[in-house]
């Protein structure tokens, strides 16, 4: 069963936003600062977050993932993303 957002938290920079999920989803905490990272360390995770249009860096936890994003894109449209993403992730066993 894909992991879901509990809740979004807000974090001190107005561009990034703490998405706390119900199941942990790694044992490794890992980040990346530009796509190329997540495709490099081949992270299908993190390569689905940054396809998210405004998505500029990713920090995947135990139980919680932090997306920022660049200052004119939509938050209602990325915490949708995110939510689609689990639940994509999820439904092909990553």
């Amino acid at each position: 069963m894909a992991p879901t957002v509990v809740r979004f938290d807000t974090t001190p920079n107005p561009n990034a936003l703490k998405c706390v999920l119900d199941a942990a989803i790694t044992d490794a905490p890992r980040s990346y600062f530009k796509p190329e990272q997540a495709t490099e360390a081949a992270d299908a995770l993190a390569i689905s977050l940054f396809a998210l249009p405004g998505v500029t860096n990713v920090l995947i936890h135990s139980d919680w993932i932090t997306v920022c994003k660049s200052p004119d894109a939509s938050w209602s449209t990325i915490k949708q993303g995110v939510r689609d993403v689990l639940r994509q992730a999820g439904s092909h066993g990553d």
